[in-house]
């Protein structure tokens, strides 16, 4: 698939997402991976994998999950240029339209040895060494009437973590809801951004993701206001302080200045004659 169906998908003179090349082939070794959650027509997380110089894609509806006895469904989607896996911000309308958080990155090695082979099975067991997500996990491609059942084909897989000592009952999207590369969540992100680029481009009206949305760009509005207040309040205090500061200094210059100095040294004595040694 390479980078054909994500270019076909974009419109790059109106999307900040990079436009990507494939990278060269590189020999077997620790290689990048990440994931992404991505407030779009659901909210969704996308896991991807570096692979023959493209990001391997899957959108996972629930996120991970640190449980093995709980399989999760990915569904595979369009392969995705290196460059993608360190984006966070917001997707103008179009495909994808929303906002993009860095949840997890790190680096992933293959258990199974050869990947391509391992994806045609659709059995790829691999290891993540990630801020949020470490061990081993295997992707299994489900085939049958399940993926049929909700119109995946060869498009609906499992992400399922293996029994080891990262495994447990913890549910890591709720404990760790964070962006890694900011430490923001959603209106953090869309408070670092141009107003005049994320209020012109709301999902469409009505359902749960778009009201989510709407909220969550009224918290990033009202969060930028508070900074810019917060900003000019720090700016008038440093001045204040600043202007204190020069008259407690200049009054403490004065007053040592006039002990220093003895004030039959200063002035003529009443006869007119200055003080012995004064010339």
């Amino acid at each position: 698939m390479a980078l054909e169906e994500y270019k076909r998908k974009r419109d790059f003179r109106k999307t900040p997402e990079p436009e990507g090349t494939v990278a060269a082939k590189q020999a077997e070794r620790e290689r990048f991976f990440c994931v992404q959650k991505h407030l779009a027509t659901h909210l969704h997380y996308d896991f991807r994998l570096e692979h023959n110089g493209v990001l391997l894609s899957w959108a996972v509806p629930k996120g991970p999950s640190l449980d093995p006895t709980v399989k999760r469904l990915a569904m595979k989607v369009e392969d995705h240029p290196i460059e993608y896996g360190e984006f966070e911000g917001v997707i103008p309308e179009g495909y994808g339209a929303g906002i993009v958080m860095l949840w997890d990155r790190g680096t992933w090695t293959s258990e199974t040895g050869d990947v391509d082979r391992a994806l045609t099975k659709g059995d790829l067991k691999l290891t993540l060494n990630g801020y949020k997500l470490k061990g081993s996990w295997v992707l299994v491609r489900t085939g049958g009437r399940y993926a049929r059942a909700r119109g995946g084909g060869d498009r609906s897989w499992l992400l399922i973590k293996h029994r080891d000592d990262w495994a447990g009952d913890l549910d890591i999207t709720e404990f760790a809801p964070r962006s890694v590369k900011s430490d923001g969540d959603f209106e953090d992100i869309l408070a670092e951004d141009n107003p005049a680029i994320w209020h012109t481009n709301r999902p469409a009206k009505g359902g749960e993701t778009g009201t989510m949305f709407t909220g969550i760009i009224e918290r990033a509005a009202a969060l930028k206001a508070a900074r810019s207040t917060k900003d000019t309040k720090v700016t008038k205090d440093t001045k204040v302080t600043k202007d204190t500061k020069v008259t407690k200094d200049t009054k403490v210059a004065r007053e040592s200045k006039k002990k220093a100095v003895p004030a039959s040294m200063t002035s003529k004595t009443k006869s007119g004659r200055k003080p012995p040694g004064q010339k």
